[in-house]
């Protein structure tokens, strides 16, 4: 048993070595390869290159097509992190293994403990995925009152919607600029303005960006002041944002103490099981539907708490 572990985690730590290394090359090689349309003597290095990470791509469009895979290239894009599928389904496994691993070390080398630490590995990655994600999105939502005034101004002064898009991709910070430039590049290679908003909607899930994106396409259908909708529709997102402010503020404290009392039951119960095994197994003594009983009970409790002082903080605006 102890060989198999050493030896998956070569193979694992390997692979993630070779997806790292394919993943810094690969942006230098689509280079070299658009170049090599017009330096026909880099065309034998562009292919060196290509082949270096063609297995990481073949097996990230493979993914991509299911359902699975385009959820998880989707919430990478959100998060704004540069990782093909592969290599984010490899750094999970590699996260799932060194984390069952050392937990299975630490526990007295027991099969609970390393599914406990195995259990733990796979969600490291995914909860910081989430959390980029959030932040991302709080930062696009905090700077769309800046983009649609610099907007506004510059439909005044005579720009094209495209144009304005445009001029904000230069001037705003990230992570707004690099959606609208992608935005523009979309439009420039031939993509319809509602198709490429409506993946701007798909990369950035924000419903104050909805209502932008509707009001643009509505705009653009029937006719009418496009500056003044978006001014108006600029002063409803910052009273929005105001108030959202001010209800996450008073809300802090529940959310707070629903997240941390929810999370001390399951903190402590790993805590005694790595500390003193015996005292948690000692529940078995009654048999396994006694058993059964009082895990379905605290589980019951702890989420029903969490779901009710979360429902007290849910304040819609």
């Amino acid at each position: 048993m102890t060989w198999i572990i050493i030896v998956g985690g070569v193979i694992l730590i390997i692979l993630l070595v070779i997806g790292v290394i394919i993943s810094s090359n690969s942006e230098r090689a689509l280079v070299e390869e658009r170049l090599s349309q017009y330096l026909e003597d880099d065309k034998r290095s562009v292919d060196q290159e290509a082949q270096r990470y063609v297995i990481t791509n073949w097996v990230s469009k493979r993914v991509e097509k299911t359902s699975f895979g385009d959820r998880m290239a989707r919430e990478l894009a959100r998060a704004d992190l540069k990782f093909k599928v592969a290599e984010y389904l490899i750094l999970i496994l590699l996260s799932i293994f060194l984390g069952g691993l050392v937990a299975w070390f630490l526990g007295n080398q027991h099969w609970v403990s390393a599914l406990i630490g195995a259990a733990g590995g796979a969600f490291a990655p995914r909860m910081y995925v989430r959390s980029q994600r959030r932040k991302r999105l709080q930062r696009f939502n905090d700077q769309l009152p800046d983009m649609l005034n610099l907007m506004v101004n510059g439909l005044r002064a005579g720009y094209s919607t495209m144009q304005a898009m445009e001029a904000i991709s230069k001037e705003l910070p990230s992570p707004i600029c690099d959606e609208l430039r992608r935005v523009v590049q979309e439009m420039q290679i031939g993509i319809s303005m509602e198709t490429a908003l409506d993946n701007l909607l798909r990369r950035i899930p924000s419903d104050d960006l909805d209502f932008v994106v509707t009001a643009i396409n509505v705009q653009r259908e029937v006719g009418g002041n496009l500056s003044e909708i978006l001014d108006n529709i600029s002063f409803t997102i910052r009273e929005r944002i105001r108030i959202k402010g001010e209800v996450r503020v008073l809300t802090a404290q529940v959310r707070t103490s629903g997240t941390v009392l929810s999370l001390i039951p399951f903190g402590l119960t790993i805590v005694l099981w790595f500390l003193n095994p015996d005292y948690l197994l000692s529940i078995t003594a009654g048999g396994p539907l006694c058993t059964a009983a009082i895990v379905c009970t605290v589980l019951g409790l702890i989420f029903s708490s969490y779901f009710i002082m979360m429902r007290i903080a849910d304040i819609e605006v």
